[in-house]
């Protein structure tokens, strides 16, 4: 069983200290992981190349939004149904050849589907097998790949690394919708789901190519029973975890479908077709970039960090659906961009680095299928709002929901960790800060300590205040998430 010294109730700080620039990508020092990282780029942008191409080509063949919706549903599906069970594989067995089998498979499937589709005999129903049967592969790699990192850069480079990696992921998905939009109107989706195939083989070679002798082999979990459940307890138990989560799970279900909304923009607000598309998602790309050289640089990780972020994601999520003027439109993508970026490299950081190495993979594979899943039910979702509703509702939507969520929740940590807002004049030097509720001060200190005396009486007269008592807390709180190294959990 695996378990850490971090109650559920308690929250953990540790700092993160700023970088050099010269050390903002420090991971990449390491012959492996560059050509990790080089592969991982080639992968993540071709996939989303196919995938958009995959979405067009739906909406050639049938002309409804909300099929283009059900084919991420397809997509993702299985996940949902294998995902725990990839995880277990994940941590059981050999990551990187867990990786080249899985690649090879898919760059089989996208190679068939990129042919009839080039020969014009591609129909709804076999476009919708070859993505099921893709998905089904694609379980058993995202775990092994998020983990694999780990034996890559070992413990001094584990953050940097987790940092970019996400970035390369989430860069990958808005640059390679905007590759593909331009393909797309070039030479057709045939041959932009062609790319995917070739990105595979590129990606095999890359990792058979690596020096085995540099990778720092994790420890294997045994084949006990129950490790599925353990994992799911180890998340339930940990805040930092379970919420964010949570928070991922409804950013994934309304503002990732985010290629179906845009697609439904091009088409039917704008009318600027495929071209109008590509450009989209073009400008979220570059604010993608911005996201990733500023995670890149973060000197501190905590779990608001992620709400604030979802909040702000989901703000410009919602300027996007209001704004009157086309040229305000373009703008805000780029805020798009970079807001979710930051807000998806901080979630993935965050459980990468407060999960135990040994049941990282089944805790990352809980987290691909909370992403996946939650598209498998938001693309058809958005998808029919879009059809019914239209393309600015739906962006609304897409972002409200989220912004709702994000400040429900941190409502709810502040009620447990009975915090309170308290503002405060200007010469006091902050206007507002989060401070332990007055009930909360009340009951503490009118609890005995135990060992300070005999009697009720004694116990008051040794009793320290409630500043003390949390600064004491909070100087206990340090002390030990510096040993553990782990990012910070406080609200």
């Amino acid at each position: 069983m695996t378990s850490e010294t971090s109650p559920a109730t308690v929250p953990i700080s540790a700092v993160m200290q700023r970088p050099l620039w010269r050390d903002t990508f420090s991971s990449l020092r390491l012959h492996n992981y560059r050509l990790y990282v080089i592969a991982q780029f080639i992968a993540y942008t071709a996939a989303w190349v196919q995938r958009i191409a995959v979405d067009w080509l739906v909406l050639e063949l049938t002309g409804n939004v909300a099929l283009v919706g059900l084919t991420i549903a397809i997509q993702f599906t299985p996940t949902i149904v294998l995902g725990a069970y990839a995880g277990v594989i994940a941590d059981r067995f050999d990551k990187r050849a867990t990786l080249m089998i899985a690649q090879s498979i898919i760059g089989v499937l996208s190679l068939a589907l990129a042919i009839v589709t080039i020969l014009g005999v591609a129909e709804l129903w076999l476009v919708y097998l070859l993505v099921l049967l893709m998905g089904i592969i694609q379980v058993f790699d995202n775990p092994a790949r998020a983990v694999f990192v780990n034996e890559l850069v070992g413990p001094r480079h584990l953050r940097n690394a987790i940092s970019l990696n996400a970035s390369i992921f989430h860069s990958g998905a808005f640059l390679g919708p905007a590759l593909s939009g331009v393909l797309i109107v070039a030479a057709g989706s045939g041959w932009a789901i062609g790319i995917n195939a070739v990105a595979v083989v590129i990606g095999v070679i890359i990792l058979a190519s690596m020096r085995k002798r540099e990778l720092l082999i994790a420890p294997r979990a045994p084949g006990t029973k129950g490790q599925i459940r353990e994992a799911m307890r180890y998340i339930r138990n940990k805040p930092t975890l379970f919420w964010t989560m949570v928070m991922v799970f409804v950013i994934a279900v309304f503002g990732m479908p985010m290629p179906t909304l845009l697609a439904a923009m091009a088409n039917t607000v704008y009318e600027t077709g495929a071209s109008g598309y590509g450009l989209y998602n073009s400008l979220a790309a570059i604010g993608a970039l911005l996201g990733a050289l500023a995670s890149a640089r973060r000197s501190s990780l905590r779990l608001r960090t992620i709400i604030f972020g979802a909040v702000l994601y989901g703000v410009a999520m919602m300027l996007a659906g209001i704004v009157p003027i086309y040229s305000l439109f373009l703008g805000v993508l780029i805020g798009i961009g970079l807001s979710r970026l930051l807000l998806m490299t901080a979630a993935e950081t965050m459980v990468q680095l407060s999960s135990n190495l040994v049941i990282r993979g089944r805790v990352m594979a809980f987290y691909v299928m909370v992403i996946l899943g939650g598209q498998a039910v938001g693309g058809p979702l958005m998808g029919t709002i879009a059809e019914l509703w239209g393309a600015k509702i739906a962006f609304v939507i897409a972002g409200g929901v989220p912004t709702v969520v994000a400040i429900t929740i941190a409502i709810l940590l502040a009620r447990s960790g009975r915090l309170t807002v308290r503002v405060a004049p200007r010469r006091t030097g902050r206007w507002m800060a989060i401070v332990p509720h007055p009930r909360s001060r009340a009951i503490t200190e009118s609890m005995p300590i135990v060992g300070s005396g005999s009697g009720s009486g004694a116990a008051a007269a040794h009793a320290p205040t409630s500043r003390n008592r949390l600064r004491a807390l909070r100087a206990s709180l340090s002390r030990g998430a510096r040993k553990r190294r782990s990012p910070k959990e406080d609200l």
